[in-house]
């Protein structure tokens, strides 16, 4: 059985075009999740700085152009928050990489099978 020409193209036009949009969100899924990480890192110092501070420390968070003082159990709870949520972003993100990866995989091997000449 013999696929038309015209038809076998498009075809592989098709995957190719799949496999190259699978390429492009796996990299930008990538950089995604380095940003996500790099992210989380630098609240986990914050934390960790702050933590080694008496309690009575006074601290300050920016809002707009000014500094406001906030309790230091206020700044710890909304470091702890968006940790949580940093972590919870790159657990989702590293899905969907697997998903992208995967794609990409068979529309690969999918260009191959076609282009694999027959015995």
């Amino acid at each position: 059985m013999s696929i038309p020409n015209e038809a076998l193209q498009k075809l592989l036009q098709e995957i190719e075009a799949q496999a190259i949009t699978s390429q492009q969100q796996l990299n930008i899924t990538k950089a995604q999740i380095t940003a996500k990480q790099k992210n989380a890192r630098l609240l986990e110092l914050t934390s960790k700085e702050l933590s080694s501070l008496p309690k009575e420390t006074k601290v300050y968070e920016g809002v707009g152009k000014m500094f406001v003082g906030v309790p230091m159990q206020a700044v710890d709870k909304r470091l702890s928050s968006e940790n949580t949520t940093l972590k919870n972003d790159v657990s989702g993100l590293e899905k969907k990489l697997n998903y992208f990866e995967t794609t990409h995989t068979k529309a690969r091997e999918n260009l191959e099978a076609i282009l694999k000449p027959r015995k």
